[in-house]
């Protein structure tokens, strides 16, 4: 059984699913709308299993009214996502720091071009 972390990050592996969260970004779409610039590749059926991937990954919510289904974006979903990767974040900020800090002690020892003969 995978966690909600892994279902996350398997949600957003796919383009296509990133392409739909995209869309759902600037506001809730129905099936159809977030559908249609992927019939020509794909099924309706496949784009509503791509649709489930990212609903039980907590990333959209769907819902029913009369016949209409409307997706609209989850942006509490991102959150586990997003605080597990600020974590890596700050290493690599750290890490960059101290490399710049070291080559600034390096091209300081470093005596100025055409003068080593000197």
């Amino acid at each position: 059984m995978q966690d909600q972390l892994s279902r996350t990050f398997s949600a957003l592996a796919d383009p296509t699913r990133r392409a739909m969260l995209a869309r759902l970004s600037s506001g809730e779409a129905n099936v159809s709308d977030l559908a249609q610039p992927f019939l020509g590749e794909m099924s309706l059926p496949a784009v509503t299993k791509h649709l489930q991937v990212l609903e039980k990954a907590g990333l959209i919510t769907k819902t029913r009214n009369a016949q209409w289904r409307s997706c609209k974006l989850n942006g509490d979903g991102l959150k586990d996502a997003a605080n597990w990767m600020e974590q890596y974040r700050v290493y690599w900020e750290e890490s960059f720091d101290r490399l710049d800090a070291y080559l600034k002690t390096v091209t300081a020892k470093k005596p100025p071009q055409g003068d080593e003969n000197v």
